[in-house]
């Protein structure tokens, strides 16, 4: 660990460097962000799992930059051009547009234009015209007429070209081109001649243009995309006049016609050589921080449904609607597993309603379901109303569920392992209830970008994309607890300290010797090391086990401290849980040691307050307006309960109950100015919104929340 990095990282985030230190040196010993910020508050200064990524990335940016500066130095040293003065200067390279400048100079590369002029041995004469100080260059450039240099004309345009080559490797003219990239860059579009009709849906940037600074990530990406797709030629440049001007003020020294013949060079060197070369920079700059902001905005989205409410360990009966298909009817237990699977064909074009309602009321007389959850895919309003008008002889909660990802997972190999005698429609069914029961516990089985609640998620990153939804997905599961003893191996994987190996080692290890009786009993499970129970066991639950501990957030290297306080009150563990008046008792100063500090001691306290609680909210029934049922039934100035499906930086989008999410645009979200539109709605929120049009034929619908 470099101790520069430690300053740079406490500077640039604003934390203590000891903070970093510490952070830096348990991620380095393999601790897990979500187990480093429950428990390891004190080494840190209760950092949360974010900022704790946001040290890891930076360090990891750091380490990167060190190994391209190693590159470069090694690289100039082996030319043999690698002053004491230029290492000073890479060693204190800040950034990677830095270091490239640096040893622009001394890259390799293909033959250029100012090369080919040094072959002909112009050097000298781009040397006394960048001076300046020849009144009669023609004079002087006519020495250089050659065998291999035909005139005047030829020598100078070769000293032009080596002069322009000297601009576009000087640090201060890139510095000041950035400067005005920065400063006043304008991203321009325009549609490729012949394609407006194909590229239709790029009708907003056929002539578009907008301050760099100003264009927001969405806009970013779908211009660049419409690039990418060949519909759109795209350029970024600030005022050229303007950056001219400037490197006027660097260059320009003299009079006479050398000082023309500098200013061709400067205003080829510009449009040459740097503003191409800034121009792919910032590009590069651009893209990279619309793609941070797209992948934000999915992983917040992610996060929020992972954390849905769960109806939790209750019998479901399922349905995946569908018309000429029919609708597949399946029936869960309390553990998700398939009881039994049919299809009913209540739609058209059969139409066998009567015959579908005794099936549906048959099924819950024999199987009791708590509730019937319906996927919201195509037929699922009508199957929704069929479902609400039979008279069952029980009370059956019904949920509309979202089917996003669930084709993903019904024809992916882990539902195949699952259910190999069954097709995709029964298995889509089965997700489609469990995801009601408990949604972490079946989304963890679908890789997180195929769920749909992201933007442009197919333009980004793709390693970042995945990278931060692993982490997301990881964080969730943790933060929830996972009960070792009913887990699947999908949900394991992503414990702190786990990975797939060791999930599938606890379920092969659970199968043979059935049930964990306590956390101690997974030190058993084949090549569950120390530091893998470290990181793990504090996020595993045992219900029912030996000790009432294993269905809490303590971690077992605590024990002893609750140990110790039922010894000092004289009473036992079960108690401490059930009686708050001997917990308030408990004076935890007493107990801080060297390593276990007051906020360890504290989420200990409230641990055993509510031991095993889930943070999740609690699940609630959600009810369409009985009025529309498809696009054709929504008009304008129509109020409307929606559940929100996707958040957005433009928008929301709401389900109002047609196949066709409305867009909430983000200046209709509130009667202020908003610049984030997760400050104002969650994920599977449910919300009022007035329509204010419909397009039936491109299926658009525009919401508002404003005055609802």
């Amino acid at each position: 660990m470099k101790t520069k990095y430690i300053g740079i990282i406490s500077r640039e985030k604003n934390l203590e460097e000891w903070q970093v230190k510490n952070t830096i040196k348990l991620l380095g010993e393999g601790s897990t962000i979500p187990f480093i910020s429950r428990y390891r508050k004190e080494a840190t200064g209760s950092l949360d799992e974010i900022k704790i990524a946001e040290i890891k990335d930076l360090y990891r940016k750091l380490i990167d930059l060190d190994k391209r500066r190693d590159t470069i130095l090694q690289s100039i040293d082996e030319q043999g051009k690698l002053t004491p003065e230029l290492k000073i200067k890479i060693d204190e390279a800040a950034s990677i547009s830095e270091l490239e400048d640096l040893y622009l100079p001394f890259k390799p590369r293909k033959k250029t234009r100012a090369s080919v002029a040094k072959e002909k041995g112009l050097e000298p004469l781009a040397m006394l015209i960048f001076r300046q100080s020849e009144k009669n260059i023609e004079l002087v450039a006519e020495k250089y007429i050659n065998d291999k240099v035909q005139d005047i004309d030829e020598a100078l345009q070769g000293a032009r070209d080596i002069i322009a080559e000297w601009i576009n490797e000087n640090q201060t003219a890139r510095d000041t081109v950035r400067r005005h990239f920065v400063r006043s860059a304008v991203i321009t579009a325009r549609v490729i001649k012949g394609k407006e009709q194909e590229g239709i849906k790029y009708q907003d940037y056929f002539a578009y243009s907008e301050p760099l600074k100003k264009c927001p990530s969405h806009r970013i990406l779908a211009i660049f995309r419409g690039e990418e797709e060949g519909f759109l030629r795209v350029s970024i440049e600030p005022e050229e006049d303007n950056v001219l001007a400037d490197l006027g003020k660097i260059f320009v020294k003299g009079s006479g016609d050398a000082l023309n013949q500098v200013i061709m060079a400067i205003k080829d060197a510009y449009k040459r050589l740097l503003k191409p070369s800034i121009e792919t920079e910032f590009r590069a700059i651009s893209k990279e921080k619309a793609d941070d902001e797209a992948i934000k905005v999915f992983a917040e989205n992610l996060r929020q449904l992972l954390l849905a409410p769960p109806l939790g360990q209750k019998s479901v009966l399922a349905i995946d609607p569908g018309y000429r298909t029919g609708c597949k009817v399946v029936c869960l237990d309390e553990q998700g597993n398939l009881l039994h699977n049919e299809t009913i064909y209540p739609h058209a074009p059969q139409n066998e309603k009567t015959t579908a309602i005794k099936k549906i009321k048959s099924l819950v007389n024999s199987y009791r379901p708590y509730a019937i959850a319906i996927g919201n895919g195509t037929a699922s309003r009508e199957t929704e109303q069929l479902i609400k008008k039979i008279p069952f002889e029980q009370d059956v909660k019904v949920f509309v569920v979202s089917e996003a990802g669930a084709s993903v997972y019904s024809a992916s190999k882990v539902a195949r392992d699952e259910f190999p005698q069954y097709d995709v429609t029964v298995r889509g069914a089965v997700s489609i209830g469990r995801r009601l029961m408990d949604p972490l516990a079946e989304l963890v089985k679908i890789e997180p970008k195929a769920i749909g609640v992201g933007q442009y998620q197919h333009d980004v990153d793709q390693t970042k994309l995945k990278e931060s939804l692993d982490q997301v997905v990881e964080s969730c599961v943790n933060l929830v607890g996972v009960e070792v003893n009913t887990a699947s191996r999908h949900l394991l994987t992503y414990v702190s300290g786990l990975g797939p190996q060791l999930a599938q080692n606890i379920i092969d290890y659970r199968t043979e010797n059935g049930p964990f009786a306590s956390r101690e009993d997974l030190k058993k499970v084949p090549r569950m090391g120390s530091k893998a129970f470290e990181q793990s066991a504090g996020f595993l639950r045992i219900r029912n086990g030996i000790n009432p501990l294993d269905n809490s957030a303590v971690h077992p290297e605590s024990y002893p401290v609750v140990e110790k306080m039922t010894k000092d009150l004289n009473t036992d563990i079960n108690q401490l849980l059930s009686d708050e008046k001997i917990r308030n008792k408990i004076d935890i100063s007493k107990y801080v040691t060297a390593t276990t500090g007051l906020p360890t001691l504290q989420d200990i306290m409230n641990e055993l307050a509510k031991p095993g609680r889930d943070p999740r909210t609690h699940i609630k029934i959600f009810e369409f307006s009985n009025e529309v049922f498809s696009i054709d039934d929504v008009k304008p100035g129509m109020i409307l309960p929606g559940i929100v499906t996707n958040i957005t930086n433009f928008g929301v989008f709401v389900d109002i109950g047609v196949k066709q999410d409305g867009l909430v645009h983000i200046s209709q979200l509130a009667d202020r100015f908003v610049t984030n539109p997760a400050e104002i709605v969650k994920l599977h929120q449910h919300v009022k919104v007035k329509v204010l049009d419909v397009d039936v034929a491109r299926k658009r619908i525009q919401l508002t929340m404003k005055d609802v």
